[in-house]
């Protein structure tokens, strides 16, 4: 299950940065940067859980503003 979440988010970076500039593309971010936490996590990769962690909260950010 954590694989095909790995596989969705890896699909929603490699297409956010085309759309980057809408609000879908922020979302693809986050949604995909959420998803590869996953992997991260089970993997105890915590320096990438906080750099997910950090980039779609800028994204966030800039979704909102």
């Amino acid at each position: 299950m954590i694989a095909l979440a790995a596989w969705i988010g890896t699909a929603l970076l490699c297409v956010a940065p085309f759309i980057i500039d809408t609000d879908a593309g922020k979302v693809s971010m986050i949604a995909g940067l959420a998803l590869l936490s996953l992997q991260a996590f089970e993997k105890k990769c915590y320096n990438l859980i906080l750099l997910n962690t950090i980039g779609a909260i800028g994204y966030a950010i800039n979704l909102y503003l």
